[in-house]
């Protein structure tokens, strides 16, 4: 057992970050979780499955034939005023889609983990980030996790946004497919789960109710159908500040410090490089090994996808003359930019920031990317100079494909 100086008490132990996200769940205690299995996600459901059979959850698991089922399925739960869970990764997450968009405008306070992995065909079930880009515009707020501590902590803080009254959106916590999902790491869970349940209080909220009955999600024509919609703008909006308190209550209550975007050694950097998801560790390390060569680099970690903090990148990357992204997911057709590049590009434009950015597609269908290529990607941007604009998009990595 280890007792953080000033914090909840906490157990260490070895977890992949499937199981991270049972155990957050079991300790938010939610009350009904649908799903369907499908690589990398499986762990996920079948170890809460086991938490059920062990009674450490009390729980309705409902066994569904398709993700657009599991989907539909804790959509109705949350609107009778479950607390509910679902995960999925891939072709089931594109399955679900439709629903997906039923579930923000209906502003049900959904949670669902997504194991990120490479959508077919060919069939991959490999890890990159083509799922997750596919439902940017679902109005589900988005993290994208690093490490398993960080799914643990995100899924218990999804909770709290998700149900936030000034929300009322689902969630979404991803991470990488196979190298987080399925790869152990030491790290700490509360003792006592009943302390996290106080961290997330179950609210009243509008709810089905058969002596109270109530229309959700009926026709609406176009006098009133953009306002609606409308709302959910809103709503991402008060998410943004909700999610920077609640990562502050986060903090508070494991001594583990969450921002929308993470920085290391940009005080004095020149040059930054931004990522997400489980090969940020690989950035870091490739940040110390060109420090010693002396080149002044930092690194940026995009913690959260939805809403887009744009504050926080702005604020990040101002002091720099060029900003390296590398995107794991491609935006067929986009020839400027990956997706997250162009929402960077817009955020500096948009802040006045001339700054040289440079977009990078890497690990396209689970391909690594080492600190290698993180400073090969560093040292062609620096060769290319300007003329990286002009290329646009740089598909790092792929074989008979030169930018010399």
């Amino acid at each position: 057992m280890q007792v953080l100086e000033g914090y909840v008490k906490q157990v260490r132990v070895m977890l992949n970050s499937n199981y991270a996200v049972a155990y957050a769940v079991r300790d938010v205690d939610v009350d009904v979780i649908a799903a369907y299995p499908i690589t990398p996600q499986t762990g996920v459901v079948e170890k809460l499955a086991e938490m059920i059979a062990n009674g450490e959850l009390d729980a309705e698991m409902i066994h569904v034939e398709s993700e657009h089922s599991a989907l539909s399925a804790i959509i109705g739960a949350s609107a009778a005023g479950a607390r509910v869970f679902t995960a999925t990764s891939s072709q089931g997450l594109e399955y679900m889609h439709e629903v997906l968009h039923i579930a923000s405008g209906m502003r049900l306070p959904l949670v669902m983990s997504v194991a990120t992995r490479a959508l077919s065909a060919p069939i991959n079930i490999w890890c990159d980030y083509s799922d997750l880009m596919n439902v940017r515009d679902s109005s589900w707020i988005t993290f994208i996790a690093s490490t398993a501590q960080e799914v643990y902590d995100t899924i218990v803080e999804a909770y709290m946004v998700a149900e936030d009254p000034r929300i009322l959106l689902p969630v979404i916590v991803a991470y990488d497919g196979f190298w987080m999902s399925h790869t152990y790491e030491p790290l700490y869970v509360a003792e006592d789960k009943s302390y996290v349940r106080t961290l997330v209080p179950r609210r009243d909220r509008v709810k089905l109710d058969p002596q109270k009955p109530v229309t959700m999600g009926a026709l609406v024509g176009p006098d009133w159908y953009y306002e609606i919609k409308y709302q959910q703008v809103a709503a991402m909006s008060e998410a943004y500040e909700a999610i920077r308190e609640y990562d502050r209550v986060i903090g508070r209550a494991f001594g583990r410090f969450y921002e929308p975007v993470e920085a290391y050694k940009m005080d004095d950097a020149e040059i930054a490089i931004l990522t997400y998801g489980g090969i940020y560790g690989s950035l870091v390390e490739a940040v110390d090994r060109l420090r010693g060569e002396g080149y002044k680099v930092g690194a940026i970690r995009l913690r959260l996808w939805r809403p887009f903090p744009v504050d926080d990148i702005v604020r990040v990357a101002r002091g720099v003359s060029k900003l390296l992204v590398v995107d794991r997911a491609i935006s067929y057709g986009a020839s400027i930019a990956g997706p997250v590049a162009l929402e960077v590009i817009a955020s500096l434009h948009r802040a006045g920031l001339d700054l040289d950015v440079v977009s990078y597609v890497a690990g396209i269908g689970g391909r690594p990317v080492t600190e290698s290529d993180f400073e090969g990607m560093f040292k062609l941007a620096l060769k290319l100079g300007r003329r990286a604009r002009e290329i646009g998009t740089i598909y790092w990595g792929v074989r008979g494909v030169s930018y010399d």
